[in-house]
Parts: structure tokens; sequence; C-alpha cells
């Protein structure tokens, strides 16, 4: 993310609202998004979350979180790191500031790196640059899908230990 003066910042986070999430993502995209997520995870034994925010409170703003540490709170509120095989991931939108990130538990993340998370990252950016909003998130979720898939095969017994369901904030 670029430097934003923190006025500026703060600004883009006061008008953003929750409702300009649903204005990109209506209910379909979230259904489509969530019903990806079930799919992939049909082919793994790792979880994926979705996380959009539209902004975040003025208090995060002037203590000058980034999108970055914003989403590794996420991760541990939403117990995203409490998977059976260390095997969870989440993708945070912060729509303020047109940001992706994506926080993998140690399991995976150990397999594909930093780099790799961030090249995901990048291509999905892309694709919102191109106004291609819920195909940018199924996009990440296939390919973090295939990442999962190379390393956490499907289990015998299939188990769902975090919701499908796209979390708006």
């Amino acid at each position: 993310m670029k430097p934003v003066h923190p006025v500026k910042r703060w600004f883009k986070h006061a008008w953003s609202h929750p409702r300009h999430v649903k204005a990109l993502f209506p209910q379909h995209s979230l259904k489509q998004i969530e019903l990806t997520i079930a799919q992939s995870e049909r082919h793994h034994a790792g979880e994926i979350r979705v996380v959009i925010e539209s902004g975040l409170p003025t208090y995060a703003i002037l203590r000058g979180l980034t999108p970055r540490q914003r989403a590794i709170h996420l991760f541990g509120h939403f117990n995203i790191w409490d998977t059976e095989h260390n095997n969870g991931v989440l993708i945070y939108l912060l729509l303020a500031d047109h940001d992706v990130e994506i926080v993998a538990d140690r399991g995976i993340h150990r397999h594909v790196g930093d780099a790799g998370w961030q090249q995901i990252c990048q291509q999905m950016e892309g694709m919102f640059r191109s106004e291609q909003f819920e195909a940018g998130v199924v996009y990440g979720i296939q390919a973090i899908g295939e990442q999962l898939a190379a390393h956490f095969p499907p289990e015998a017994v299939p188990r769902n230990e975090l919701s499908n369901r796209v979390l708006i904030l």
C-alpha cells in the first residue's frame, strides 16, 4: 500500500460504507463466492474464509493500522488459525484502501510462502481494477485451492471447520 496522508485516508474510510460492498458484491455474487469455496474444499483438506470490509473505524486510521495488520487481527479473531492441520487461509478485502491481503496458517504458508500469496493478491487486484470483483475473488479461491490440494489432499471423511459464508464488516 502506498503511503497516504492520514487525513486523506480517514476521508476515504469515513465515506466508505457496507452498502458499497453490496454494490460491488450483490447477493448473487456472494452466493457464487460461497459456492466456489464449497467446491474448492471438496478437493483439499484446507479451509478458506473470505472477509470484505468497506472501511476501517476512525481509531484504526488514527493508529495507522495497515490492511495487513487488520487482516492478521481478523485471522485470529475469527479463529481461522484454529484448523486441524493448520491450513486455514483468509482472503481479506479492504475496499477503502483498494487492498487484498491473504493470511495463511503455518501449515500451508510453509509450502507457498509470501511470494506465492503475493502473486495471487496481485492477480486479484488486477481483476478488481478491471471491475471484475466477483471473478477476482473466485480466481483467488481457486488459486488458493490449488495450493491446498497440492499439499493437503481431501480426507476420507470431509469436514468443514470454517463457514463458507462471506463475512462483510
